[in-house]
């Protein structure tokens, strides 16, 4: 019941919908997501729902560059490339985002080594 709840939690457009979804009270579920072990399952399914939407971002790059390419010396580019230009922020952003969370974690694991060396 518990996944059903962390899938309800990704899809549905309220806590209260979520709740329905998977057949528990409001109560019920917002319990659970202050639970070390079911928030850390939401996170991780939260990731990769993230991380799949990044890929799909990432595989638009391409063709976003061939749009703006097409779309230089055209005196009103118009909403193409402005769809092309935001799919090209997103997809940059995303990435920097994934490196400083990649830094962020080498950084607490240093930290974790040098507070254990002191012991």
């Amino acid at each position: 019941m518990r996944e059903r709840a962390v899938v309800a939690l990704l899809t549905a457009s309220s806590l209260e919908a979520a709740a329905r979804e998977c057949g528990v009270s409001r109560s019920t579920l917002f319990r659970w997501s202050r639970e070390p072990d079911f928030a850390e399952a939401l996170r991780q399914a939260g990731r990769q729902v993230l991380n799949g939407a990044v890929a799909q971002l990432q595989a638009l790059a391409r063709p976003a560059v061939e749009c703006l390419r097409r779309n230089l010396s055209c005196r009103k580019p118009g909403t193409e490339v402005q769809a092309a230009r935001t799919v090209l922020e997103h997809a940059t952003r995303s990435m920097e985002l994934f490196e400083l969370e990649d830094r962020v974690r080498q950084l607490e694991e240093a930290i974790k080594l040098r507070e254990g060396s002191r012991r």
